[in-house]
């Protein structure tokens, strides 16, 4: 299991990733904008050519820690622009996980695949507190 945290933007997360490259080295993996998602991912019909270009997904190194970034079309509420990502080895885990997690939670994104994981939910707890599961392999 990997723990990576992942913060949420309203628009501005590509000019937030050259400042944490400049501010921490950070490498950077991945950045994949919402023009570029999998259709079966996201429906970019009846967004606007600004939010076609939002971060839709991007992975940056800061020392030897993974971080996942991403903007929302959503306006998010006050204390949730940052999850905990959870990466399990199977998607039989990502779904436990879920399961429990869920009562009394709300969905932000239901079980689905995605571009770039096999299994992948996003919810905020009966807490408050804002998780993304995942796999990255298939299992």
């Amino acid at each position: 299991m990997i723990v990576t945290p992942n913060y949420h933007f309203n628009g501005n997360c590509e000019e937030a990733l050259k400042l944490y490259q400049k501010a921490f080295n950070g490498k950077l993996l991945m950045l994949m904008h919402y023009r570029d998602a999998n259709p079966k991912d996201m429906c970019i019909e009846g967004l606007s050519d600004r939010e076609k270009n939002y971060v839709y997904h991007a992975e940056m190194f800061i020392g030897i820690q993974r971080f996942m970034f991403s903007d929302t079309t959503d306006e998010i509420t006050k204390g949730q622009s940052i999850s905990i990502a959870i990466t399990f080895d199977c998607s039989s885990d990502v779904k436990n996980a879920y399961n429990i997690l869920i009562d009394g939670g709300r969905v932000i994104h239901p079980l689905q695949e995605t571009t770039y994981s096999s299994c992948f939910a996003s919810l905020v707890d009966k807490f408050g507190m804002r998780w993304e599961l995942m796999t990255e392999n298939k299992c």
